[in-house]
C-alpha cells in the first residue's frame, strides 16, 4: 500500500460508510449538548454515566491505532473523517461543509449552527472556535482555487461578538504567488460580519515533490 494515499474503496462502499457513521456521530453530538445542558437529578446522571462508560467500552473493543487520518479514498479523493472541523466521524466537528459559490476566486460558503459545545462568553461563540472555522474555510478556498497549502499565518479581527446559533462563513482567494496563496474570509452573524480573517497558505516542499513525482501539472480542487 502506498503510504501517501488512503486505502481505496468504491463510491458505493464510501456511501455505505457515510450512511452508517454520519447519524452515529450526530447522536454523540446530541449527547454532548445534552451533557452540557441537562438538569436531571443526580441519580439519573450517575445511571447515564454508567451506560455511557459501558458503550465506550464496547466501541473500544475494536478500533484503529492512533488518529483516524484520511482513512478512506476513491481515486484522488481523501476523506478526512477525523478532522476536528469537517470530520464526518468527529463529534467535535460542527460539522462544517464548505461549498463553492460566488464570483471571487476560490470562493466558498458554509452554513453552520453552533450550540452549547462551542460557547465561550455566555451565549457567545468562543473566539478560538471562530479561528478554527476560518482556518478551515480559508484553506478550503485555496484548495478550491487549485492552490492548496498549509497554514503559514492566520490573522483575525474580531469586529463584534459572535452569537451562538446559525452562522454563515465565507472565504475566497485574493492572490497567489507560486506555491503561496493569500486568502480572506469572515464569519457572518445576524447583525453582519463578526470575525474577519486573512491568511497565507503554502504548499510545502514535500507536497510539491510528491506532485512532481506523480507527473501532476495541477492540483485538483478539493473542499475538505
Amino acid at each position: 500500500m502506498n503510504p501517501d494515499r488512503p486505502p481505496e474503496i468504491t463510491p458505493e462502499e464510501l456511501a455505505e460508510q457515510a450512511a452508517l457513521y454520519e447519524p452515529f456521530t450526530q447522536a454523540v453530538r446530541e449527547l454532548v449538548d445534552a451533557t452540557i445542558r441537562t438538569t436531571v437529578d443526580p441519580a439519573t446522571v450517575r445511571a447515564a454515566q454508567a451506560e455511557i462508560e459501558a458503550i465506550t467500552a464496547r466501541l473500544r473493543e475494536q478500533q484503529v491505532d492512533g488518529p483516524l487520518g484520511a482513512h478512506f479514498g476513491h481515486g484522488r479523493a481523501r476523506q478526512p473523517w477525523g478532522n476536528t472541523v469537517v470530520g464526518l466521524r468527529n463529534p467535535v466537528a460542527p460539522p462544517l461543509r464548505a461549498v463553492p459559490a460566488g464570483d471571487r476566486l476560490g470562493e466558498v460558503h458554509a452554513e453552520v449552527a453552533l450550540g452549547a459545545a462551542y460557547e465561550g462568553p455566555p451565549g457567545l461563540v468562543h473566539g478560538g472556535v471562530s479561528s478554527l472555522l476560518l482556518d478551515q474555510m480559508l484553506g478550503n478556498a485555496a484548495a478550491a482555487a487549485r492552490k492548496p497549502g498549509m497554514t503559514a499565518y492566520l490573522n483575525l479581527t474580531y469586529r463584534q461578538p459572535t452569537p451562538l446559533g446559525p452562522l454563515r462563513l465565507e472565504a475566497w482567494v485574493e492572490r497567489s504567488e507560486g506555491h503561496k496563496t493569500y486568502a480572506r474570509g469572515q464569519v457572518i452573524g445576524p447583525d453582519g460580519p463578526t470575525v474577519e480573517a486573512e491568511g497565507l497558505f503554502v504548499l510545502p516542499r514535500w507536497a510539491r515533490e510528491l506532485l512532481a513525482a506523480r507527473g501532476a501539472t495541477e492540483v485538483p480542487p478539493t473542499f475538505e
